[in-house]
């Protein structure tokens, strides 16, 4: 048998990724349509450790739009592409199907595994409620580092969005729409109901408070019901990432919480707007560990440090 991680292409469906050894599924890249109200996008779900230890959730019902992790847009030019109700600053959570919009999978150019590591390359296309097309993506998923001493491996999400309209495009968030500490937008991970109250985790400082703050990268360790032990999420910015990806700088902001559920999002408009012109393209890399154990920051900074970019 190989040692090369295994793909499975149910066609229409997902794409699946398991370890040779051990048989672990580690991931689920499901990219079929699903229900309008929740902002149909492709998404990971299961999400793995390598001991089989699911450490992402689908559709929990505080909010049925959070899907495993998903690159998400909570207002863009008045549209929502995270799903569910819209925040109307002075009216709070407000039921707008006509704000909801979709992420479509429009077909892969890669599916590879090679030399330790998967490759899932999709185009995709943005849309409004009203279906037109407001921006292309090419969004390339890698899983690789897959390390049985570390009890770890990692994922690359690298996302190129182009702006399609004839007007610019305008992220935002909660937060730039009035309500505060709510900057959420992007990338978004949504931990299993178990991780509630885990440890949030920054090179600088832990807990809540990191809501807001920037950092190179973040983590939250949980543990898990019905089985022993707890597992750690690391997300990391690449070195590129600045406000139009051409290098530079590194103004995103962390959304994170452990209360009243586990997640974290390295927000593209966490404070203000950020302007995408016509024809133009967002570029973002970001690096998802995902560990058994609880890590401490010495041992992620470790890692990192010895897994560099």
């Amino acid at each position: 048998m190989s040692d090369e991680l295994r793909i499975t292409h149910t066609h229409g469906d997902r794409v699946t990724v398991t370890e040779p050894v051990t048989g672990v599924p580690l991931l689920s890249y499901v990219y079929r349509p699903e229900r309008a109200w929740e902002a149909p996008r492709p998404y990971l779900h299961p999400v793995r450790t390598l001991a089989g230890d699911v450490v992402t959730d689908y559709r929990p019902n505080d909010h049925r739009w959070h899907k495993g992790i998903s690159l998400t847009a909570s207002h863009l030019s008045g549209a929502n592409l995270w799903g569910g109700n819209s925040y109307i600053h002075g009216q709070g959570y407000v039921a707008v199907p006509e704000r909801v919009g979709s992420m479509r999978h429009a077909g892969f150019d890669e599916l590879s595994s090679a030399d330790g590591r998967v490759v899932v390359a999709e185009r995709l296309t943005w849309h409004p409620y009203d279906g037109t097309l407001w921006a292309e993506e090419r969004r390339r998923i890698e899983v690789h580092d897959v390390d049985p001493g570390a009890r770890s491996w990692a994922l690359t999400w690298t996302s190129a969005i182009t702006n399609r309209r004839a007007e610019p495009l305008l992220f935002g968030s909660p937060t730039t729409a009035g309500r505060e500490q709510a900057g959420y937008t992007g990338l978004f991970w949504r931990g299993p109901r178990a991780f509630r109250d885990g440890r949030i985790v920054g090179p600088e400082g832990e807990g809540p408070e990191r809501m807001g703050s920037q950092s190179p990268w973040l983590a939250l360790s949980g543990e898990h019901d019905g089985a022993d032990g707890h597992a750690t999420v690391v997300f990391e910015h690449a070195p590129e990432n600045d406000h139009l990806g051409t290098g530079g700088s590194h103004p995103a902001h962390w959304f994170v919480r452990n209360d009243p559920f586990a997640g974290i999002a390295p927000s593209w408009a966490f404070h203000d707007e950020l302007e995408l012109a016509p024809g133009d393209t967002l570029r973002r890399r970001y690096r998802v560990v995902v560990a058994d154990g609880a890590w401490e920051r010495a041992e992620i900074a470790g890692y990192l440090a010895a897994h560099p970019w």
